[in-house]
């Protein structure tokens, strides 16, 4: 393990994130059409970084939707707007946490009380009319973080919102679309990654934050596949908790793939930016 490797990165992280930070909210302050351009700037450039190479298989939402990811680490989100600028949903308590707290803000996370079956509507709402904007929520409906070798069971509070008929500017009616997302973090400087360094990137139970970063940075280069499954539909599916088996059941599947190395995909897909030109967009065959 390279000794300079995390405080060089953690140095990096800070810097970048300094002058990020008052960019984006001075887009958010002035109302530029511009407010998912530095968030993507900025994970891209976390993962080069960190040393992040991600391979993203199949076509995301790109037009308003939820997806379902599996959770095992804070790289979950770096990870995921790397390749899109979504929009991610987090308990409450992430909105009080210094600097991370104040990231979330400005890249617009929707702030969840959870457990409180009184805010549930309204957060529902709120999912609701960002979905009908054109925006693609991300939810990781364990509700918690795992060691990165399992899926944990699906929650299907928030799934609520995807009950909810969508209404364009024409009055024309649409279901909600729903997408699972498998995330697996596959290996280490190159090598296949077992069950007992996978924890190194995963953060979950009781671990506390800032030592996970610095152990995270020391860890070195981290391979990780990004699944996008055929997207379903409440109406189609037969009720939200069905919906959360189902989606669990594509998640898990896409997992097991990943980490036994078995995947068999024939593309790579990474999409632009919403604000950058279709010709900005990347497909790329996929490494076997």
């Amino acid at each position: 393990m390279d000794v300079l490797r995390a405080p060089a990165i953690f140095a990096g992280f800070l810097l970048l994130t300094l002058v990020c930070m008052p960019l984006q909210w001075i887009v958010l302050k002035t109302g530029l059409r511009v407010t998912k351009t530095i968030p993507s700037f900025y994970h891209r450039s976390l993962c080069k970084m960190i040393g992040i190479r991600v391979r993203a298989y199949g076509k995301p939402l790109t037009s308003g939707g939820l997806l379902l990811a599996n959770h095992s680490s804070w790289l979950d989100i770096i990870i995921l707007s790397s390749i899109f600028p979504f929009t991610f949903v987090a308990k409450s308590e992430v909105n009080s946490w210094p600097l991370f707290g104040f990231l979330s803000r400005l890249q617009g996370t929707i702030f969840v009380r959870r457990g409180d079956k009184s805010r549930t509507l309204s957060d529902r709402e709120i999912i609701r009319n960002r979905i009908n904007s054109g925006e693609e929520i991300v939810i990781f409906p364990e509700g918690t973080s795992s060691d990165g070798n399992r899926v944990l069971p699906f929650k299907s509070a928030l799934l609520s919102a995807a009950e909810l008929t969508l209404h364009d500017d024409e009055g024309v009616d649409a279901e909600t679309e729903v997408q699972p997302v498998s995330i697996a973090y596959v290996a280490n400087y190159g090598i296949p990654m077992g069950r007992e360094t996978r924890p190194c990137y995963a953060w979950y139970g009781d671990m506390d934050l800032l030592p996970h970063l610095w152990g995270a940075f020391a860890a070195g280069p981290l391979d990780v596949v990004v699944e996008f499954h055929e997207p379903l539909t409440n109406a189609a599916i037969g009720g939200r908790k069905k919906l959360a088996d189902r989606a669990e059941r594509a998640v898990r599947a896409g997992l097991m793939r990943a980490l036994n190395g078995s995947a068999e995909h024939s593309k790579i897909f990474v999409p632009a930016p919403k604000n950058e030109t279709d010709d900005d967009a990347v497909t790329a065959e996929a490494v076997r």
